[in-house]
């Protein structure tokens, strides 16, 4: 089933999907596909960097939830619950977001754009750092990475995506998506610590 077009339904359903793979992790410290991170860091990166994006260009200050050192899964509830009532807020289509390099863009665009596709993309990471179902919506893959890839140079000039990973002209959408971002599609754990 395709992911809703909406901005709140859409990071709902993205959301529910990373959070079961948080509940799901039972070692935090296993290599995730992200070089040098854990899997307590895919859910570090999510929680530290868009509370202080969109304070910056909005004013909207998330509440904090506990450290991810301490506890990474309710560090995740509190922050995804937190983001979906901003979206959930019948005066959010009304506000935009404000940032030096993208202008001004409506906030649940912005929303969207950048945050909700990260968790989408880093929901992969999680799921196969800790041997769980690493499958991601394919219609919303190919959309993109339809996308991504003609800004390319843009995307790779940010320094927020590796080099891409050469993968077959016949990959599926997922596959592609990955090699895109610089993720080796077929990375597994080196050890099985991540699947007791």
């Amino acid at each position: 089933m395709a992911l809703s077009d909406n901005p709140a339904e859409r990071h709902r359903e993205v959301g529910r999907a990373f959070t079961a793979r948080v509940l799901g992790t039972k070692v935090w410290d296993t290599p995730s596909p992200v070089a040098d991170w854990t899997a307590r860091d895919v859910v570090r990166h999510l929680t530290d960097w868009f509370p202080a994006f969109l304070a910056a260009g909005t004013g909207i200050e998330l509440p904090k939830g506990p450290a991810v050192d301490d506890d990474p899964v309710a560090a995740w509830q509190v922050h995804c619950d937190a983001v979906q009532a901003v979206l959930d807020e019948p005066d959010t289509a009304d506000r935009v977001l404000v940032n030096r390099h993208i202008g001004e863009v409506p906030l649940d665009r912005a929303i969207d754009q950048f945050y909700t596709s990260d968790v989408f993309m880093h929901t992969w990471d999680l799921a196969r750092a800790t041997g769980q179902d690493d499958r991601l919506d394919p219609d919303f893959c190919a959309q993109m990475f339809a996308g991504m890839e003609p800004m390319e140079e843009v995307i790779r000039s940010s320094g927020q995506y590796g080099p891409r990973f050469a993968v077959r002209d016949d990959a599926d959408a997922q596959t592609k998506l990955l090699g895109f971002i610089g993720r080796d599609p077929f990375w597994a754990p080196t050890t099985v610590e991540a699947l007791k």
